[in-house]
């Protein structure tokens, strides 16, 4: 008979910027309603309809999961979440019937539907489940040899980079942002340790709230998709849907997390609602689709045409990157503008097993389809033809 072992043992064990999100829609959104649904995008080694038993057990126990007193006083400490938030955290519960799991012949099919503030929540923690009972049934002990042979390198290439890498304006730094893909809760946090203790001078912090708390890092993270996207279908006219965000953003926030996504419509879309208002407002942009050095490009240009000073902002890419990856967007970038990097799967699930592209991601809003517009092939996201003709139509946004 084997033996439960629990994937998630803390509700902290999330992104900060779900938390970020979940603030804002609590204040301006509390009677939302909203589906996310879970989708994998690549071919996984083998079906994962066969773990979807494993799923419903661990989800069980996720949903019987609250935040500890030790846990809320933890988020107090962070001085733009407000106390009317945490007491809201205090009595929340995940419920279970909001979530559905089922097989859908080979694939596993996982929806959250119910209010966006107690639906929202599950993404991180669904994807980190999937993930984790996924790679299960590989064998461990080599998949860890080689995960720390990886991770060992990729230390020496800091050490190289220290030694020989030139001069720059602004220094090189990175984040973790890896807990929806990596290959199992004790890696991930075996990674975070490693890099904090070897290499403190680059490594800055992590996305993982629960990791952060545990070893000392700053936890990062603003806003992700799902954030600009809901306001798609608040009664905001839709050609101003990323200004409304923004605005919200802004008075909620009052200058804290001043990083704004920008490819919900794709960076062009973004850069004409991002005026001189905003670009003052907002500390700097996050790239997540697209060629980041097109992106970044962009980034300037329209800082340039706005008269403000680059050196001023920042850029933070987190599109798929990989360490070579994020030190050659450095040496781009760096003598121009300050610069970091949020890398993911590549830092917690480099294990040497190809990996699962798994998203769980906001499809509808109060009854009305929602839509990400990439900038990357394949990124697109909407289950409603028609909505999506119409959105790109809006914005002008080329078939991606």
């Amino acid at each position: 008979m084997s033996t439960f072992v629990p994937v998630v043992r803390s509700l902290l064990d999330t992104d900060l910027y779900k938390l970020t999100m979940w603030q804002p829609f609590l204040h301006s959104f509390p009677g939302n309603q909203a589906v996310y649904r879970f989708r994998c995008r690549n071919p996984p080694g083998y079906p994962l309809a066969s773990i979807e038993r494993a799923v419903r057990e661990q989800l069980d126990h996720f949903c019987s999961l609250v935040f500890t007193e030790e846990e809320l006083a933890y988020l107090a400490t962070k001085r733009y979440l407000k106390s009317d938030f945490i007491d809201f955290l205090r009595i929340f519960r995940f419920q279970p019937r909001y979530l559905r799991v089922r097989c859908e012949g080979d694939r596993l099919s996982i929806e959250a539907r119910g209010p966006q503030i107690h639906v929202m929540g599950f993404e991180i923690h669904v994807l980190s489940i999937v993930n984790e009972l996924y790679f299960r049934a590989f064998d461990e002990r080599a998949a860890l040899q080689e995960g720390r042979n990886r991770l060992k390198r990729k230390i020496e290439l800091l050490r190289e980079f220290e030694q020989t890498g030139p001069a720059r304006r602004h220094p090189f730094v990175f984040f973790d942002f890896g807990t929806r893909r990596r290959f199992s809760r004790l890696w991930h946090e075996e990674v975070v340790a490693t890099l904090a203790r070897e290499v403190p001078q680059y490594f800055r912090g992590t996305s993982n709230v629960y990791l952060a708390k545990q070893y000392g890092l700053t936890a990062v993270g603003t806003m992700a998709h799902e954030y600009l996207q809901t306001f798609q279908a608040v009664g905001v006219q839709l050609r101003h849907f990323q200004k409304a965000a923004l605005e919200k953003w802004v008075q909620e926030y009052r200058g804290d997390l001043g990083t704004a996504l920008t490819d919900v419509v794709g960076m062009d879309a973004f850069l004409a609602d991002f005026d001189l208002y905003f670009a003052k407002l907002f500390d700097g942009l996050r790239h997540d689709s697209g060629d980041p050095v097109t992106w970044g490009e962009k980034a300037l240009a329209h800082y340039e045409h706005l008269r403000i000073d680059a050196h001023t902002k920042r850029l933070v890419f987190s599109d798929s990157l990989t360490l070579p990856k994020a030190l050659a967007l450095h040496a781009h970038f760096a003598d121009r503008v300050p610069c970091s990097f949020g890398i993911g799967t590549c830092l917690t699930n480099d294990m040497g097993i190809p990996q699962l592209d798994i998203v769980m991601k906001l499809a509808e809003c109060n009854g009305q389809p929602v839509a990400k517009l990439s900038d990357s092939p394949g990124k697109t996201l909407c289950d409603d033809e028609t909505f999506l003709a119409y959105l790109r139509q809006v914005f002008g946004h080329r078939s991606v």
